[in-house]
């Protein structure tokens, strides 16, 4: 490989990560167009996608509200338009702490295109806030020195002791959206839902990206020649269908099994995700060791035709080895291996170098 290849085109070459949920201070000084963390269960793997998903979406209210409310951490909300259920916004901070004030930063070392978020306190001046004779604290978000989001909060908002009879306030979100977010997919370690395989497939059909995502069954089902189509329509339901030349009829393609299905889920998304990130967690669920190098060779070509850069999880050796192999075929096309861990609490990358990347192959790092 090059180890001189430009990385220009690349959203993200490095990647720093500052007082953002579980991790205090993270900092990978090389990122690829497709990179590999492993590391043990529960080290903070899934933490730095998230903190990616943040960076790409410049940590507008609908994707921050998504990652708090997944991991539970919800909180009773008093509100002008009426009371309920929201984010527990201290979450994302580090130690949970904000009782004078906090902030986080996404985003490339030593650039000033970082993502950053604070709370500060502040008078409640021009703020829809009760009478409560409260400071008020605002958490704000900032990229590029443009402010992009303001919200006023009461300090039961900012507190992990919330109960039926302390309701907490929030003022209101003002979300400013002068700056583009950047395309940003995931795909976790579950099997995509028919609905979601419906809707990458329609953005997709009849284009060139067609043909690709076919051909990245290849792995599993070889090269015999494969077609896919849509069955159906709104009124009923709608199925992924696959002809394969030894059938007289076409199958279900759940019927080819969770290996197959993993493989289409992971083509449709690097279809979707281009000039963009594609996040996949576990990146070793339903592949058989037998193929991981040809899913991560698939994985390599799509993602530099796609201008995608990729960003995958994972605790397995035989996905570390595949990786491995397959960034050895594909000449020009940067790859990275990151292995999280944690001493005394706080966590680590360590990188390994392209010259490196056979060693990892033919020795067994620690992932689990």
């Amino acid at each position: 490989m090059n180890e001189d290849s430009p990385q220009d085109s690349l959203h993200l070459p490095d990647l720093s990560i500052k007082g953002f949920r579980g991790i205090d201070s993270l900092g990978i000084e090389r990122l690829g167009r497709v990179t590999l963390l492993a590391g043990e269960n529960s080290v903070g793997k899934t933490t730095v996608l998230d903190a990616v998903r943040v960076y790409a979406a410049r940590a507008h209210r609908a994707v921050l509200t998504e990652i708090l409310e997944s991991s539970g951490e919800v909180a009773a909300l008093e509100q002008p338009e009426g009371s309920g259920f929201g984010p527990c916004w201290e979450a994302i901070f580090n130690g949970r702490d904000v009782s004078k004030g906090a902030s986080l930063s996404i985003g490339p070392i030593n650039r000033s295109d970082q993502l950053l978020i604070g709370v500060t306190y502040q008078k409640a001046t021009g703020l829809a806030v009760k009478s409560w004779d409260l400071p008020i604290r605002l958490l704000k978000v900032i990229f590029e020195e443009v402010e992009l989001a303001q919200v006023g909060l009461c300090p039961y908002t900012l507190s992990t002791k919330i109960t039926r009879s302390r309701a907490v306030f929030q003022s209101g979100w003002h979300q400013n959206e002068s700056l583009d977010e950047v395309t940003c997919r995931s795909i976790g370690p579950e099997l995509w839902t028919n609905d979601e395989i419906m809707d990458r497939w329609d953005a997709i059909a009849l284009t060139d990206e067609e043909d690709r995502v076919v051909n990245a069954l290849q792995p599993i089902l070889g090269d015999r020649p494969i077609r896919i189509s849509i069955i159906g329509d709104e009124r009923h339901h709608r199925r992924v269908m696959a002809k394969l030349p030894e059938q007289p009829f076409p199958v279900p393609l759940k019927s080819l099994g969770d290996g197959v299905l993993r493989l289409f889920g992971v083509a449709l998304a690097l279809a979707n995700s281009r000039d963009g990130f594609l996040l996949i967690d576990e990146a070793e669920n339903g592949i058989h060791h037998s193929v991981q190098r040809d899913y991560w060779r698939m994985v390599l070509l799509a993602a530099h035709a796609n201008n995608v850069q990729v960003i995958a999880t994972t605790h397995s050796f035989d996905c570390v080895r595949g990786f491995a192999q397959a960034m050895g075929e594909c000449e020009g096309i940067e790859g990275a291996l990151v292995r999280l861990e944690r001493q005394e609490g706080h966590l680590r990358a360590v990188e390994y170098s392209e010259r490196n990347l056979e060693a990892a192959a033919k020795s067994h790092i620690e992932v689990r």
